[in-house]
């Protein structure tokens, strides 16, 4: 079986102008993103699809490889799945350009509840919610799963949600982490597929498929991780002295 790792990466933000390229500890985040992703045997090869000819030269730079794709592109699945057209492969991972510190065994992870379930479509990971101030916060996207840990929804706001309003001991709160896994096959159907209300509303382009009635397969660990969201996560990267 082969598998490619594909890091969709992109020049403008939301919150931090070319984020992909902010220098933490003398690299530049998308190179961090590239030598963890190297780091899992697992994957066959891995590449940057990206439309900036700014961050494809830094890649070639640091010896990673790049494909080119379309600005047109919506999402960072698009973006993957216009790479993937192109490339022989039976499984292709998502691994976004802002997971510097992504680890090898999260990657892992996401690829074994894909291959583990043979109605799943795509596979992910999360990992326990442990305060108050993680649930609210809006730049962490959150899962709820069901019995046999196929997500339900995703969302940035504090889902499940007690009527209360605290954390309750009795709900599992699970803190999406930025992976997918898919069957290269149901990846070039996703840009086919309509651009959903709830992908619309949350901005989050995994809803697409579970709106469409496709299943995802999510996988739990303890594992910290740290995506670089905002300054506040770039300084904290650099508070670590490296992170390759």
């Amino acid at each position: 079986m082969k598998i490619i790792g594909i890091i969709p990466a992109r020049l403008g933000s939301t919150r931090i102008h070319a984020k992909m390229l902010a220098n933490i500890n003398g690299k530049p985040v998308i190179q961090h993103t590239f030598e963890h992703a190297k780091k899992a045997e697992i994957l066959n090869d891995v590449l940057v699809a990206t439309d900036s000819s700014e961050i494809a030269d830094v890649v070639k730079a640091f010896g990673g490889k790049v494909v080119m794709t379309s600005a047109d592109n919506k999402t960072g699945t698009d973006r993957i799945a216009e790479a993937a057209s192109n490339i022989q492969g039976d499984v292709v991972v998502n691994i976004q350009g802002d997971e510097a510190f992504i680890a090898p065994e999260i990657i892992e992870l996401s690829i074994k509840t894909l291959k583990d379930d043979a109605e799943a479509v795509m596979g992910t990971v999360a990992r326990p919610i442990k305060s108050k101030e993680e649930l609210l916060d809006r730049n962490v996207v959150k899962v709820v799963i069901d019995a046999d840990n196929r997500a339900l929804y995703f969302s940035r706001a504090p889902i499940p949600h007690s009527k209360t309003g605290e954390m309750s001991d009795n709900i599992r709160y699970y803190h999406h982490i930025g992976i997918y896994s898919f069957w290269r096959e149901f990846l070039l159907k996703y840009p086919k597929l309509k651009r959903s209300m709830l992908e619309e509303a949350e901005s989050l382009e995994q809803l697409r498929a579970l709106e469409n009635g496709y299943k995802i397969n999510v996988a739990i660990t303890n594992m910290e991780t740290l995506k670089i969201d905002t300054i506040n996560d770039i300084n904290k990267a650099r508070a670590k002295g490296g992170l390759a």
